[in-house]
């Protein structure tokens, strides 16, 4: 069995991941993507009243998949979300694993890796998916921009998509339109949710 792992503040889920997750799971012939929605990240202001319907949206989103799936890991350990604790303990829950478990990761995140807690850990412990989005970067380049040298990797390049967590939130508490932006489903839950209506 191998495992592919999708983390981050999902804030919320969209288009876009989704996209990324099921060009990843086709490129490289992974059986599984799972969705790792941060409890409390350790490199990004959020707020913890909205963790459960972080969690909530990205199981209404991937739901219609039957290669994806949801973990509460980083809900149950609550605390600052490390991806190095994280990753040690996925290999613990599932010991039929045949080989090293891939991570996601966009290039932007990869730029600051060595900030992350215990990166040259992490890196013994997966291969790195790198998602290239912008064909003009230089992997070359990335890779001489952080301290971390001894890591396996491949590159994914995915459609350049324009959308960001950000943005969705921005547009809700502005009245404007999320639609296309993320399932419908994300869609109708934010409303009846009343999420986002004051930037958070």
């Amino acid at each position: 069995m191998n495992l592919t792992v999708f983390s981050g503040t999902f804030n919320p889920i969209h288009l876009a991941h989704l996209i990324i997750a099921e060009t990843v799971r086709t490129e490289l012939e992974v059986e599984k993507i799972l969705f790792i929605p941060a409890y409390y990240p350790p490199h990004r202001s959020i707020s913890l009243a909205f963790s459960e319907h972080r969690l909530n949206m990205v199981k209404l989103a991937i739901q219609d998949n039957k290669n994806f799936d949801l973990s509460n890991i980083e809900y149950k350990a609550k605390g600052k979300s490390y991806t190095y604790s994280t990753i040690k303990k996925l290999y613990e829950l599932y010991p039929d694993l045949t080989e090293k478990i891939n991570f996601i990761i966009g290039t932007d995140a990869f730029k600051l890796i060595d900030t992350w807690h215990e990166a040259e850990k992490l890196a013994e412990l997966v291969n790195f998916i790198l998602i290239k989005r912008v064909e003009s970067l230089d992997i070359d380049e990335l890779f001489s921009s952080v301290k971390l040298t001894n890591f396996n990797y491949k590159i994914v390049k995915v459609p350049l998509l324009e959308i960001s967590s950000t943005y969705i939130r921005g547009n809700i508490n502005s009245n404007k339109s999320i639609k296309y932006l993320v399932p419908d489903c994300v869609e109708k839950y934010i409303k009846e949710n009343n999420l986002y209506y004051e930037d958070n």
